[in-house]
Parts: structure tokens; sequence; C-alpha cells
């Protein structure tokens, strides 16, 4: 029979298909597996993660020997396997956005929200805007899902997961295991109920957060079911929480019931909250130490420091100065629920708050070396402040600083750290003690000094004056000191553990502390403290020396003069006392000088010793605070590490070149 044109076509087509397929089959020979094929060895293999076994197992037949991997151990159903895939982090993506009135967190970015009382703010974090499945960075929720009876050892869910709700049993098919996550949720109180003018007694009731990872419990809060939900209420206007990040995390902040309009003028909360996966955004400490301690305060100024600063690379330094500090008075009732909070803090404190009436100058901030180890600290000096007053400090950290020039709300721990609170207080007016500090020569002295209005009408004039006596008393030194010979060989060297650069600062730390005293008012009773001056009148003439004092120790020159004759005579302070200098300062010197220059230390116990030197001994402390000798960068802060050698001989000094006269 013969074909037509187009059907001669068709037959060709035909058979050139059937010979492209023999071809293929004879050369490649493939294999197909079917779902019931499946055995258990691949899915041991994929128990950690589908995308992780793919990408080690790509084929079921990838063997070296180009065979079918199988095993006589197969799964054998009892109906047909459906494979169902749940991408439990991002279901979000497909199934919509957060539920209307949840507002969704990101990384590091803060939300504010106004809260009345009675009402609640809800918040979600989506896992799926930190996981990425490309990388393979998950929860272990992410899984295959394989429905059906399968074997025992198959069966479960390693997580706790629940099934899909069917009654069938089902085996995962998870991730390979990563690095679980960390969600930080934390929330500040910026500002609270304020009180009635009338109202003293009762403060502010606090927030609560209620966090759930619930599936089944996306609206936390005081109805939701207890067992489903953690509860958290704000301490001093703060809350930190942390959970394990597997799925979205919902939480909600509640305004308590109970806050009566008769008690506060407003009712509305101002809160910012943030969840970070890297840290709490907004942090506190309430409980380890302050980290910033009280140098030295007169009548209407004081000064503060924080502890050492982390050092920095030779390459690189501190562009400003890393921390802030609030102040008030320790009374004060409108810090109260705000203690821990630093939008708090900021908002209501008496100086570095945004509603203080005080000059934005009451406080200066820098960085400075102190102490032996010459070590970086920020010091705050504070001016204006009300005599015989006690305040609060708060140290935290400046969000600001961490930006580097511009404010980055995406930074980790960019809301700030507050550290816990210490006090310190003012002196009181008509006393012979003023601060001077920011001194040129020695600049490690700062606290309070022997002082009169009258003769020196301010702390820069004052501090100036001991300062230029102490440098010029150092010169007669340095001329002594070049009799030395300082840059000889090993052999003729004074010592080969010290040199001359030893001498120098010894002696320095010594002359500033011995010529410079450290006053504290008379009305101080400490038993380390050492009487001065006690004919003199006070400059408060409404106080009257005890007749006691003066007919026990009026005729003896260590009580009735200061250690420094020119200070009676140029000063001319009230009767004060004073914080003797720590004995190891004159150790230190014989130490580390050649004995050529003739310094030497007499005995302790000896006469003159208990009038002119202190020790510094943690037995003879009230507290830990307490200043018991002074020495360069001292504080009211135990400074173990200021203790140095102790010898067994104590103190007269005497000046080649100049005599500098001290009682001993």
């Amino acid at each position: 029979m013969q074909l037509s044109p187009l059907q001669s076509r068709l037959a060709a087509s035909v058979v050139a298909s059937c010979l492209v397929l023999a071809i293929y089959f004879l050369m490649f020979s493939p294999q197909f597996a079917f779902a019931a094929e499946l055995s258990t060895t691949p899915l041991d293999a994929f128990q950690n993660g589908w995308t992780a076994a793919l990408e080690e197992a790509p084929t079921i037949g990838d063997g070296d020997s180009g065979e079918t991997k199988r095993t006589t151990e197969e799964i054998t159903p009892r109906e047909p396997i459906m494979y169902k895939p749940d991408f439990g982090l991002f279901d979000r993506s497909l199934l919509g956005r957060a539920p209307s009135g949840v507002v969704a967190l990101a990384n590091n970015a803060p939300k504010n929200t106004q809260i009345d009382p009675g009402t609640l703010s809800a918040f979600v974090f989506e896992a799926k805007s930190v996981f990425n499945s490309r990388d393979g960075e998950g929860s272990n929720t992410n899984r295959l899902e394989l429905r059906g009876d399968a074997p025992a050892a198959a069966q479960g869910s390693p997580d706790g997961a629940e099934g899909s709700g069917d009654g069938d049993s089902f085996s995962e098919i998870e991730r390979r295991e990563s690095p679980t996550k960390t969600l930080w949720i934390s929330a500040n109180t910026c500002i609270q109920p304020e009180r009635k003018a009338d109202q003293t007694t009762l403060d502010p009731p606090q927030l609560t957060l209620y966090v759930s990872t619930a599936s089944d419990n996306t609206s936390p809060g005081p109805m939701a079911d207890k067992k489903k939900q953690d509860v958290r209420v704000f301490n001093e206007g703060a809350v930190m929480y942390n959970t394990t990040l597997r799925g979205d995390v919902y939480f909600t902040i509640a305004g308590p019931p109970n806050v009566a309009a008769g008690d506060f003028d407003t009712k509305t909360y101002n809160v910012n909250i943030a969840a970070s996966i890297d840290k709490c955004y907004y942090a506190y400490d309430a409980d380890s130490e302050p980290n910033v301690f009280w140098v030295d305060s007169d009548s209407g100024a004081t000064l503060m420091a924080s502890g050492v600063l982390p050092p920095v690379d030779q390459d690189s330094s501190l562009d400003k100065p890393p921390y802030t500090m609030f102040v008030f008075e320790a009374g004060d009732m409108a810090m109260n629920g705000v203690r821990n909070s630093y939008c708090g803090l900021k908002e209501y404190s008496l100086i570095g708050g945004t509603r203080s009436r005080v000059p934005k100058d009451t406080m200066v901030s820098r960085l400075v070396k102190r102490g032996t180890e010459s070590v970086t600290k920020q010091e705050f000096f504070l001016s204006g402040l009300n005599a015989s007053t006690k305040y609060t400090a708060v140290l935290a950290s400046d969000p600001n600083a961490m930006s580097k020039g511009k404010r980055d709300d995406n930074i980790p721990g960019g809301g700030g750290f507050v550290f816990r609170q210490t006090g310190f207080e003012t002196s009181q007016t008509g006393g012979s003690c003023f601060l001077i500090q920011n001194l040129e020569f020695c600049d490690q002295t700062q606290y309070r000094v022997p002082g009169n209005l009258k003769t020196f009408p301010n702390a820069t004039a004052l501090g100036k004056y001991y300062d230029s006596y102490a440098q010029e008393m150092y010169k007669n030194f340095d001329k002594a000191l070049q009799q030395v010979q300082c840059d000889a060989e090993n052999t003729g060297k004074y010592s080969l553990a010290r040199n001359c650069d030893d001498c120098k600062q010894a002696y320095k730390n010594w002359l500033c502390t011995v010529s410079i005293p450290r006053c504290e008012e008379f009305s101080n009773n400490a038993p380390w403290l050492q009487m001065r001056n006690i004919n003199a009148p006070f400059l408060n003439e409404s106080s009257k020396m005890d007749q006691n004092i003066t007919q026990t120790y009026g005729n003896q020159k260590a009580f009735n003069s200061s250690r420094l004759a020119r200070i009676d005579e140029d000063v001319q302070p009230g009767p004060y006392k004073e914080v003797l200098p720590c004995d190891y300062l004159c150790y230190d010197i014989v130490q580390s000088c050649a004995s050529s220059m003739g310094f030497s230390c007499p005995l302790p116990g000896k006469l003159g010793f208990n009038t002119s030197y202190g020790v510094l001994n943690e037995n003879n402390t009230v507290n830990n605070t307490d200043v018991t000798c002074n020495y360069p960068g001292s504080a009211h802060y135990k400074n173990a590490a200021s203790v140095l050698v102790s010898l067994t001989w104590v103190l007269w000094v005497g000046l080649l070149g100049g005599t500098l006269s001290v009682i001993i």
C-alpha cells in the first residue's frame, strides 16, 4: 500500500523516536524507584534535615559502582504514603503576615507604644526574619512529614511537635542540626502615671510581659492559658526575657488594671520594646557592682569615676566617653518605678533628665588616666548641688556613643545598659573642705583640701595654689636627682631593680599626697582621721570647738596646726580633719631612689607616726567605701591593687636642695 506524503512523514517520526529511546536505554540503563521502595538507610540520612540530606545524597543510585544502593529492610506501608512539606519557620510567608493588631518586630529594631491601664499591646517576632533556608541556618522544626504508619524507630517527633491532627502517626525528615538561636525580649518604661501633687505614698504599678512560643497561643495575656505562656513583671521599669527560637514568638505587654484616677494625674504608660537574637537591647544589672565610684564631695560639688575602661588597641582610641550618668536626690519619688529603665532615667532624673531644670553644664564628663597603674577611666564632675544632701547616681552605657557619630537603632544592645545605683552625699555649708580636681602637675590629685572662701573664692584658684607649690618643690628634687648616675652601666647603677624613672614617680606620688592634704570636715568622727588646726575659729561662726579637745590637744603641734605651715598662713582654714597619706608612699621612695639622696622612714609605732601616716588595711574600715589613707587616685571604694609591699619602717623625709617642713 502506498502511503500519502503526510502518512510517510508521521511514520518516519515514530520510527526516529523509537530509535532514540532504544539507544537511551541501551547506553544509560536508568533505574527508577517508587516511594514504597525507599529503604531505612536514606531515611536515616534525611533525619537531620531534608535540604542537607539532598545535598549529601542527591540520588538513590549514587554509589561508586553505579548500582542502586538498597537494603534488605524496607518500609512497608499499610496504605499509600504521601509527603507533606511542612516548613514551620516559613509558614507566615505562605499564610500571610502577622494577625491584625499584632506588631511584628525585626531584629534589634525597637518600637515605642502607648499603654493605658487594663489594655494590651501585642507583638510577634517572626522566625523567618532571622532564619535563611539557603544557608542551612534554622531550627529543627523545619521538616518533611511522612504520613501513614511507619516502623517504630522512624516514628515520633524529636522536638516534641504534635501530629497533623488526623490521628495518623508520622516520622520527620529534619534539617541537619545547626546552632540554635536565642531570642532576647526587653522593654523599658519611659513614662509612667504621675502622682497628684498631694499624693506621696503610692507608686505607679508595674507593667507585665506575657510570652508564648506555642502555636495555639498567639495572644498571650492575663486571660490566656497560664501553662502555655511565661509571665514577667517589670522591675523598676525594665524587663528582660530570653527563650530558644524555634518558631514565631508572641508577646504582650499588659497595663495594670489598678491605676486609680484619684491617685494619679496621668494614667498612660509609654514603653520601648525590642527583640534581638544578639543580646538584650535594653538591659540592666541591679545586683553587681555599680561600676561608678564616689571620689569626693564638698557642699556644692562632687566627683564620680567609672571603673577601669577596657583597653583599646594601640592604633585606636575611644572616640567619646562610653558612659552617661543620671543623678537624683535619694528620696525623689518621681524616680520610683523607672530606676532600671534607661529611657525612664533619661526622662525623670534631676541631672541628665530631659525634664530637669538644672543647667546642662552641671555635669561635665571626660576620659582620664588615674591610679598607680595609670588606667583609663571616665570621670563626672557635678556642680550646683545642694549642701548636706544625699544623692543617687546611676551609670549607664550611652547608646549614642556606640553609633560612632550617628544613631543606629539596629546596633545590638543599642538601647543602653543600666548599672546598679550608688549613693553619695554633699557636706554642710560653712566647712573648711573644698573639692579640687583637674590639676596640671599633681594630675592624680582630686579630693577635698583645706580652704577658705575669703582667701580663695573658688576651687580653681585653690587648686592652682596647692599644685604650684608641689611643682616648685619637685624642681628642687629634680636638681638633686641629677647628681645620681641614672644612665650608668649595670655595674655602676644604684639598683638593678629600680631606676631613676621609678624614683621620680615615687617621689611625685608622695609629694602630691603630702603637700596637698585630703580634708574631712571636723564633724566626721572616723577613727583614722587626724585633727588639724583645732585652735583656729570655725568658718561657720555657729560652730564651736569642744573645750575638752582644746584642753587635751591644744598644745600639740600635730593638732593645733596644719601639716604645712604655709596652709595656715596663706589659706587660713578653720579646724578640719585629715585623711593621712598611706605609709607605703614613703616606703616606695626609699625602695626606688638612690641611698645617696638620704631618704629614710622611721619605724611604725614611734613618736609622730600615728599623726602623719595611715595604713591601708581592710581591718580598720567600717565598710569598703571608706578611704582610710590617702594615695594617688583614691576614691570611696576598695582598691586592693594599690597596696604595695609592706615594710617595717616608716617615715621621715628630708629634701635635698630644699626643705619641706612636715609634721611627723
